[in-house]
């Protein structure tokens, strides 16, 4: 008899990353959603950049230029370089210690949990 494991198809791993309370795989959501809006975030600089290219550029309106240099700063501090550090510390923190995992595993969770919640709306 073969022993095999069967591999667990997209949804299930989906599932199983979204409500688990392991602190290596919320690290990795906290890592995902992190470089996410770096991407976001470096997509914003570029639009900033190509607008500064030569002076009394059109590209986009002054409204917009200024709505997207503060949303550029914004998502850079909270919403790329805090998942980082979040993911840096939750995946390293435990290790470093000898900790089985964290302290409080489901508020851990919830954590990661309510910052997509809040990042949703």
């Amino acid at each position: 008899m073969s022993a095999t494991a069967k591999k667990a198809g997209f949804g299930a791993t989906l599932w199983d990353y979204l409500t688990t309370v392991d602190h290596k795989k919320i690290a990795i959501l906290y890592l995902v959603a992190g470089m996410f809006f770096f991407l976001l975030g470096g997509l914003e600089a570029m639009i900033i950049r190509i607008q500064l290219i030569e002076p009394n550029n059109d590209f986009v309106s002054a409204q917009f230029y200024n709505e997207v240099l503060t949303m550029h700063g914004t998502t850079m501090i909270f919403l790329a370089a805090m998942p980082l550090i979040f993911a840096l510390m939750n995946a390293v923190v435990p290790l470093q210690i000898g900790a089985r995992d964290v302290a409080f595993p489901f508020v851990n969770s919830l954590g990661f949990g309510y910052f997509s919640l809040v990042v949703s709306c």
